[in-house]
């Protein structure tokens, strides 16, 4: 019986990167097989909610209201855009949502039904740009909000989130550069990396990430009262 051949997803969006610069095959190489994951299963509805609700807040905290929020409705998986609107406001309050949390989760839902923001079904007729333009005018709702949407729910391949701090200081990691390059640099950069950008950003995340690793244990390697015990590398 003939052996199944494991199929890398991104086989053919890390053949082009690392085609295309060989920082980017050194990365890659580094950093190993690409592990984006989506929530495709989400609506873009649920996904903007859940992406308010984590706005400004540290983890731990914004799980815990948003569990909060999830437990008003125990017979869903996730509220109906009519039953968020009959709920009180005191209520969704009570859950440790600002006012302007509040206000922005109640205008997604009202939105939702009044078609604006798309089911998943009709997003799939909608360019990238058409969703942003969408969705942007939705209040607490910015583009970089609706990247993340389009590519961790909509799994959409050709998104680079450039205004994003973490993409800008991948992509500074990889050329050594003394200052990350402004949002508009980048997207002039990033043209050459279509249509596989999404992949691109996950990479420059990963960069960014283990610069920050490398940081943090050298700082305390040079605090440490027993520096031999460990020398990070250059």
């Amino acid at each position: 019986m003939a052996r199944k051949t494991r199929v890398e997803p991104f086989a053919a969006a890390i053949a082009h990167l690392s085609y295309s610069d060989p920082d980017w095959a050194r990365l890659i190489k580094q950093i190993g097989p690409c592990g984006l994951q989506s929530k495709s299963e989400r609506e873009p509805y649920e996904a903007l909610i859940r992406a308010v609700a984590y706005q400004q807040l540290h983890g731990r905290a914004a799980a815990a209201i948003t569990a909060r929020f999830l437990a008003l409705y125990p017979d869903e998986a996730f509220p109906a855009p009519v039953n968020i609107l009959a709920t009180d406001e005191h209520i969704l309050r009570g859950c440790g949502f600002s006012a302007a949390k509040v206000t922005a989760i109640r205008g997604i839902a009202a939105k939702t039904l009044e078609g604006l923001v798309p089911m998943r079904s009709a997003a799939l007729a909608l360019s990238d740009e058409e969703i942003i333009e969408r969705l942007v005018s939705l209040r607490g709702v910015g583009r970089w909000t609706v990247e993340m949407i389009l590519i961790f729910t909509l799994e959409r391949p050709d998104v680079l989130p450039v205004d994003d701090f973490g993409v800008r200081e991948g992509w500074r990691v990889l050329k050594s550069l003394a200052k990350q390059p402004l949002p508009r640099e980048l997207a002039k950069i990033g043209q050459a990396w279509s249509p596989y950008r999404s992949v691109a950003a996950w990479y420059l995340w990963q960069a960014a990430n283990q610069a920050r690793l490398k940081a943090k244990l050298k700082f305390l390697y040079e605090k440490s009262e027993y520096p031999r015990l460990y020398k990070p590398t250059a």
